[in-house]
């Protein structure tokens, strides 16, 4: 019976390299000189940390060019609320979306089940959804229409089997 994985994951190295990429561009840029501008990288997250509001935008406009260009989706970021921080600056975290949770599993699964397909089954498994149909040929509009569908979540299509 043939099978595919929808996988959410981002390459954690491309998001380092892009934030370090970032933070070299704010130090070398006019309009960000001595408005102690900073991103940082912490495991699941990143940290932005800026004088203003305006600054803050700029700032993850700088991230997100950076980003897009390293080919990741801009999906994976979520950001948090913006906080005040010492000294009159404000603080924002962004945090990497991994894996698809159970609630986006389900509505990725309502969307499948709604297809209308017959002998199409899935089961989530952790942080994954595992596809299985009777036919390869009904598993690939199911691969075709995920992708045209957006769910807010960066998917992959891996381990496709016949």
């Amino acid at each position: 019976m043939p099978t595919f994985d929808v996988v959410s994951e981002i390459d954690m190295q491309e998001v380092r390299n892009a934030v370090d990429q970032a933070a070299r561009e704010i130090g070398t840029r006019y309009d960000f000189k001595g408005t102690d501008s900073s991103i940082e990288y912490k495991e699941s997250t990143i940290e932005l940390h800026t004088e203003s509001e305006s600054r803050l935008t700029a700032l993850t406009q700088v991230l997100e060019e950076k980003i897009v260009r390293r080919k990741l989706s801009l999906k994976a970021l979520s950001y948090g609320k913006i906080e005040e921080a010492s000294k009159g600056t404000v603080r924002q975290v962004v945090t990497l979306q991994v894996g698809i949770n159970d609630e986006k599993a389900r509505e990725v699964g309502k969307f499948i089940k709604a297809m209308g397909i017959k002998g199409l089954s899935h089961q989530v498994q952790g942080n994954q959804l595992r596809v299985s149909g009777k036919k390869r040929d009904d598993l690939q509009d199911v691969i075709a229409a995920l992708r045209e569908h957006d769910f807010g979540i960066p998917m992959q299509f891996e381990n496709f089997r016949d």
